[in-house]
Protein backbone atom coordinates (compact mmCIF):
# COMPACT_ATOMS: atom_id res chain seq x y z
CA UNK A 1 0.00 0.00 0.00
CA UNK A 2 1.75 3.03 -1.38
CA UNK A 3 2.41 5.81 1.58
CA UNK A 4 -0.10 9.01 0.73
CA UNK A 5 1.78 11.22 3.22
CA UNK A 6 3.72 13.63 0.66
CA UNK A 7 0.40 13.99 -1.33
CA UNK A 8 -1.02 14.88 2.03
CA UNK A 9 1.81 17.19 3.74
CA UNK A 10 1.89 18.98 0.67
CA UNK A 11 -1.92 19.33 0.59
CA UNK A 12 -1.30 20.80 4.38
CA UNK A 13 0.78 23.31 3.25
CA UNK A 14 -1.12 24.08 1.02
CA UNK A 15 -4.44 24.31 2.99
CA UNK A 16 -2.63 25.98 5.91
CA UNK A 17 -1.44 28.81 4.01
CA UNK A 18 -5.59 29.28 2.68
CA UNK A 19 -6.55 29.26 6.47
CA UNK A 20 -3.93 32.25 7.19
CA UNK A 21 -5.70 35.25 8.66
CA UNK A 22 -7.03 37.72 6.03
CA UNK A 23 -8.62 36.81 2.52
CA UNK A 24 -8.10 33.95 0.96
CA UNK A 25 -6.18 36.22 -2.05
CA UNK A 26 -3.70 37.44 0.92
CA UNK A 27 -2.86 34.08 1.85
CA UNK A 28 -2.30 33.34 -1.78
CA UNK A 29 -0.46 36.03 -2.26
CA UNK A 30 1.85 35.42 0.56
CA UNK A 31 2.25 31.85 -0.68
CA UNK A 32 3.60 33.75 -3.81
CA UNK A 33 6.08 35.56 -2.31
CA UNK A 34 7.17 32.77 -0.56
CA UNK A 35 5.93 33.41 2.76
CA UNK A 36 3.04 33.24 5.34
CA UNK A 37 1.30 35.79 6.89
CA UNK A 38 2.33 34.65 10.12
CA UNK A 39 5.79 34.84 9.07
CA UNK A 40 5.47 38.03 7.20
CA UNK A 41 3.86 39.66 10.98
CA UNK A 42 7.14 38.52 12.78
CA UNK A 43 9.34 39.51 10.20
CA UNK A 44 7.73 43.23 10.16
CA UNK A 45 8.59 43.61 13.95
CA UNK A 46 12.29 44.05 12.82
CA UNK A 47 11.14 47.42 11.09
CA UNK A 48 10.42 48.97 14.61
CA UNK A 49 13.67 50.81 16.22
CA UNK A 50 12.05 51.54 19.90
CA UNK A 51 12.74 48.67 22.11
CA UNK A 52 10.38 48.03 24.01
CA UNK A 53 7.71 48.47 21.41
CA UNK A 54 9.93 45.74 18.97
CA UNK A 55 9.61 43.40 21.79
CA UNK A 56 6.00 43.73 22.47
CA UNK A 57 5.52 43.03 18.07
CA UNK A 58 7.60 40.01 18.58
CA UNK A 59 5.32 38.42 21.54
CA UNK A 60 2.68 39.52 19.57
CA UNK A 61 3.30 37.58 16.87
CA UNK A 62 5.40 34.58 18.23
CA UNK A 63 2.07 34.48 19.89
CA UNK A 64 0.09 33.97 16.83
CA UNK A 65 2.43 31.88 15.27
CA UNK A 66 2.17 29.24 18.24
CA UNK A 67 -1.62 29.43 18.60
CA UNK A 68 -1.91 28.62 13.97
CA UNK A 69 0.94 25.74 14.64
CA UNK A 70 -1.14 24.52 17.42
CA UNK A 71 -4.67 24.72 15.40
CA UNK A 72 -3.04 23.52 12.42
CA UNK A 73 -3.25 26.42 10.55
CA UNK A 74 0.13 26.30 9.68
CA UNK A 75 2.96 23.66 9.60
CA UNK A 76 6.74 24.40 10.05
CA UNK A 77 9.47 21.98 8.73
CA UNK A 78 13.06 21.54 8.77
CA UNK A 79 15.30 20.74 5.90
CA UNK A 80 15.47 17.23 6.73
CA UNK A 81 11.83 16.91 6.94
CA UNK A 82 11.42 18.31 3.03
CA UNK A 83 14.29 16.23 2.12
CA UNK A 84 12.66 13.40 3.12
CA UNK A 85 9.52 14.44 1.58
CA UNK A 86 11.07 14.87 -1.74
CA UNK A 87 12.59 11.27 -1.52
CA UNK A 88 9.61 9.70 -1.15
CA UNK A 89 7.64 11.48 -3.86
CA UNK A 90 10.49 11.62 -6.58
CA UNK A 91 9.72 10.85 -9.54
CA UNK A 92 6.05 12.11 -9.04
CA UNK A 93 4.94 15.35 -11.08
CA UNK A 94 4.00 17.35 -7.90
CA UNK A 95 4.47 21.06 -8.91
CA UNK A 96 3.13 22.19 -5.51
CA UNK A 97 6.00 20.17 -3.60
CA UNK A 98 8.45 23.33 -4.66
CA UNK A 99 6.95 25.38 -1.36
CA UNK A 100 8.32 21.95 1.10
CA UNK A 101 11.52 21.22 -1.03
CA UNK A 102 12.59 24.63 -2.24
CA UNK A 103 15.01 25.05 0.21
CA UNK A 104 16.74 22.00 -1.04
CA UNK A 105 19.82 22.19 -3.12
CA UNK A 106 18.61 21.26 -6.99
CA UNK A 107 21.24 18.05 -7.00
CA UNK A 108 19.81 16.81 -3.05
CA UNK A 109 17.61 14.56 -4.18
CA UNK A 110 18.40 13.10 -7.86
CA UNK A 111 18.57 9.31 -7.21
CA UNK A 112 17.04 6.90 -5.13
CA UNK A 113 17.76 3.15 -4.17
CA UNK A 114 14.97 0.48 -3.09
CA UNK A 115 14.01 -3.07 -3.00
CA UNK A 116 11.22 -4.72 -4.85
CA UNK A 117 8.38 -5.89 -2.92
CA UNK A 118 6.10 -6.98 -6.00
CA UNK A 119 6.29 -7.64 -9.83
CA UNK A 120 4.16 -8.03 -12.62
CA UNK A 121 4.53 -8.25 -16.34
CA UNK A 122 2.64 -6.78 -19.63
CA UNK A 123 1.80 -8.70 -22.60
CA UNK A 124 4.67 -6.83 -23.87
CA UNK A 125 7.04 -7.88 -21.58
CA UNK A 126 7.79 -4.64 -19.37
CA UNK A 127 7.64 -4.90 -16.29
CA UNK A 128 5.70 -2.85 -13.19
CA UNK A 129 8.15 -2.47 -9.88
CA UNK A 130 6.12 -2.42 -6.64
CA UNK A 131 8.92 -1.06 -4.12
CA UNK A 132 8.48 -1.64 -0.62
CA UNK A 133 8.15 2.31 -0.07
CA UNK A 134 5.18 2.14 -1.61
CA UNK A 135 6.47 3.71 -4.97
CA UNK A 136 5.18 2.12 -8.70
CA UNK A 137 7.63 2.57 -11.29
CA UNK A 138 6.85 1.07 -14.41
CA UNK A 139 9.43 -0.17 -17.72
CA UNK A 140 8.81 1.97 -20.33
CA UNK A 141 11.94 1.20 -23.03
CA UNK A 142 15.03 -1.16 -22.45
CA UNK A 143 15.50 -5.07 -21.71
CA UNK A 144 16.81 -6.45 -18.90
CA UNK A 145 19.21 -9.43 -19.50
CA UNK A 146 18.19 -11.19 -16.35
CA UNK A 147 14.40 -11.30 -15.09
CA UNK A 148 14.01 -8.66 -11.65
CA UNK A 149 12.64 -10.83 -8.79
CA UNK A 150 11.01 -9.83 -5.85
CA UNK A 151 14.21 -8.67 -3.60
CA UNK A 152 15.92 -6.95 -6.41
CA UNK A 153 17.63 -3.95 -5.52
CA UNK A 154 16.95 -1.01 -7.65
CA UNK A 155 18.78 2.65 -8.18
CA UNK A 156 16.42 4.75 -10.15
CA UNK A 157 18.20 8.15 -11.41
CA UNK A 158 17.38 11.40 -13.31
CA UNK A 159 17.77 11.18 -16.96
CA UNK A 160 17.92 13.60 -20.12
CA UNK A 161 14.44 15.41 -20.42
CA UNK A 162 12.26 14.69 -17.38
CA UNK A 163 12.71 10.89 -17.57
CA UNK A 164 14.11 8.45 -15.43
CA UNK A 165 16.29 5.49 -15.45
CA UNK A 166 16.47 2.42 -13.45
CA UNK A 167 19.51 0.15 -12.39
CA UNK A 168 17.73 -3.15 -11.41
CA UNK A 169 20.63 -6.05 -9.80
CA UNK A 170 23.29 -3.56 -11.45
CA UNK A 171 21.77 -4.69 -15.05
CA UNK A 172 21.86 -1.96 -17.05
CA UNK A 173 19.26 1.04 -17.06
CA UNK A 174 16.05 1.29 -18.36
CA UNK A 175 14.01 3.86 -18.95
CA UNK A 176 10.59 3.95 -16.01
CA UNK A 177 8.26 6.10 -15.07
CA UNK A 178 6.64 6.34 -11.82
CA UNK A 179 2.82 5.60 -11.58
CA UNK A 180 2.70 6.44 -8.01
Amino acid sequence: MPKPWPLRLSLVATLALAALPGTRAEARDSAIKGRSAALQSILDCRALSEGAQRLACYDAAAAKVGEAQTRGDIVVIDRAQAAAVHREAFGLPMPSLDIITRALNPGDVDRVEGVVRALRADPSGRWTFSLEDGAVWRQIDGDLMRPPRAGSKVAIRRGALGSFLMNVDDQAAVKVHRDQ
